[in-house]
């Protein structure tokens, strides 16, 4: 393999992890699962999820990109925009759970749970589920990109890497998080755990806006 290959596979792996870093790639999971009490096997599996549909449709992005002769300036100015939907979408969500969080620990206390609290938890996963998968995973379309100057191998190959280190790093900071959370024991913070999820989750995505990752 060429010394240029070497340095393109190393690159990849190291965006990766940085790019994982960011709290949106790990944070919401663990908030979300602290609020309705996942076991650590459901958190993962999640993660693990919801981390293959995020890298998994930038690729196909890109790949389609190559395939229909797009520039790489304009499919990284559409994944740009794209990214600033989905950080609004995800903290729409967050203030929504929030609003959610704060009327469920108002109502009267039970030992039950109705079909409607049912509902609504399964509608907040699967609404957060399908917002982390449509965000974009915006450096990977460059290193698409530049993956298929070797040919499709080069392309698999970026590909795979990328997926790797990112899902790992889902896997790990959401566990990590998760468990930190699990150390805090408070009534009140028992009782608006949702409310507290949606704040943290509409934060994450304010947090990432700003800074811009």
């Amino acid at each position: 393999m060429h010394n240029s290959m070497w340095l393109l596979l190393i690159s990849t792996a190291s965006v990766a992890f940085f790019h994982a870093l960011a709290p949106d790639h790990w944070m919401p999971f663990a908030a979300i699962g602290k609020a309705q009490k996942w076991s650590k096997l459901r958190l993962l599996w999640v993660t693990f999820i919801s981390g293959i549909g995020h890298v998994g449709i930038s690729i196909v992005f890109g790949i389609i990109g190559i395939l229909l002769g797009f520039s790489l300036a304009k499919l990284k100015a559409v994944e740009g925009h794209r990214g600033e939907i989905v950080l609004w979408l995800l903290i729409g969500f967050g203030v929504a759970y929030m609003l959610w969080g704060i009327k469920k620990a108002r109502e009267k206390k039970r030992k039950d749970i109705d079909e409607a609290e049912l509902k609504a938890k399964t509608v907040a996963v699967w609404t957060m589920f399908a917002i982390i998968i449509l965000g974009p995973c915006e450096p990977l379309v460059p290193l698409v990109f530049l993956g298929y100057s070797y040919g499709w191998a080069g392309v698999i190959t970026v590909s795979i890497i990328f997926s790797i280190v990112t899902i790992i790093m889902m896997l790990a900071q959401s566990l990590l998080a998760f468990m930190g959370i699990q150390l805090i024991k408070n009534n009140i913070a028992e009782r608006y755990s949702h409310a507290f999820a949606g704040l943290v989750i509409a934060l994450t995505g304010v947090f990432v806006m700003l800074a811009g990752i």
